[in-house]
């Protein structure tokens, strides 16, 4: 990454606001949403114009399957990550082969159209009651969201695509939807550490990047786990043993905003060990930080940053659908199970 801020843009081609953001020496990174898709063919093109605008800039997404798959007329349609758990219970060798396939479908096709990088797989335990988890997890048991996960990771890489687990250390738990305020779990930290922040702790290297959680754990620490060195240094650092890049959730969701400005946000979660720093849907909040955030590269953001530079086999659909792991990975992936339907953002 050249900057640690990731944004976004507004439409199926680039603006000149867009343009003039990526071009800050703070923006290393761009995340596409579904107002940023047509057709592979549109998206291909847009990717063009951005790698054009700066090389060396990263394209990312949230495409991890079920509801959150943000391109999805002209891609395989992945399933949500329950029916990876599901399966396992019938099948736990056809469950890490077709979660393999997974991962490699998932980023084969993003690398052929020009994305770099998708914030994949969700390590969210599945405790039955978090409004923004639910299907996105695995399963509740951290061992079965470790070697899928890891099934998943690995697919991933074998296409030439880093990974990113998320929402650390858990946002299974809490019932509140971050995007729109605070979630609170009130657990001993004890049992969110032999339970939630286990997948983490049994990845570690495996594991290229993590994305932290807007959630607060008043037993550990008042501060959201984005801005709480408790969580990031102490345990994700030096329990987990974690050497990857960290990403704060995005700074303009609601569960973010208690902790001043922008600015503000940005340099709490700096001091507490985020590496890079995600903005987006609020380009007045993104101009503003890219106007005031003083930040100074290292040895240390590159080595961790570098770990997400992509490998991709194929650069474009056609040598793709050629591909016979391809074609086997996309005949493994199974059909959506009609009990986890849920298209909804």
């Amino acid at each position: 990454m050249l900057g640690p801020i990731v944004t976004d843009v507004s439409g199926t081609v680039l603006t000149e606001e867009d343009r003039k953001r990526i071009r800050s020496p703070l923006v290393g990174m761009v995340i596409l949403f579904t107002r940023n898709y047509e057709s592979p063919e549109q998206l291909a093109s847009l990717c063009s114009e951005i790698h054009a605008e700066k090389p060396g800039v990263l394209i990312s997404v949230d495409h991890e399957g079920g509801r959150v798959q943000r391109f999805r007329e002209g891609f395989t349609r992945l399933p949500a990550l329950a029916q990876y758990g599901r399966m396992r219970k019938r099948s736990p060798g056809e469950a890490l082969r077709a979660a393999w396939s997974h991962g490699y479908v998932l980023a084969s096709e993003l690398l052929s159209l020009g994305v770099d990088f998708s914030f994949a797989p969700d390590l969210d335990l599945d405790w039955g009651h978090s409004r923004v988890i639910g299907h996105r997890s695995f399963s509740k048991s951290p061992e079965a969201v470790a070697e899928l996960a890891l099934a998943m990771a690995s697919g991933m890489h074998a296409a030439g695509m880093a990974c990113c687990g998320k929402h650390f250390p858990g946002h299974g738990w809490a019932n509140a939807d971050s995007h729109r305020e605070l979630p609170e779990d009130t657990r001993f930290a004890d049992e969110i550490i032999d339970q939630d922040v286990k997948p983490y702790s049994w990845l570690g290297q495996a594991l290229d990047s993590v994305m932290t959680a807007h959630v607060a754990y008043p037993g550990v620490d008042e501060l959201p786990a984005t801005f709480s060195s408790r969580w990031i240094q102490d345990v994700l650092r030096e329990q987990c043993g974690f050497e990857g890049l960290v990403f704060s959730d995005d700074l303009a969701m609601g569960g973010a905003l208690g902790l001043g400005g922008v600015v503000e946000r940005a340099e709490a979660a700096l001091l507490a060990g985020c590496d890079a720093l995600i903005i987006c849907n609020s380009p007045e909040q993104s101009d503003e930080l890219l106007a005031g955030l003083r930040w100074e590269r290292t040895e240390e953001f590159d080595r961790r940053s570098g770990r997400l530079d992509p490998a991709p086999r194929f650069r474009d659909r056609g040598s793709l659908s050629r591909d016979p792991v391809y074609q086997d990975a996309v005949r493994r992936v199974p059909q959506t199970d009609p009990d986890l339907v849920d298209w909804t953002e």
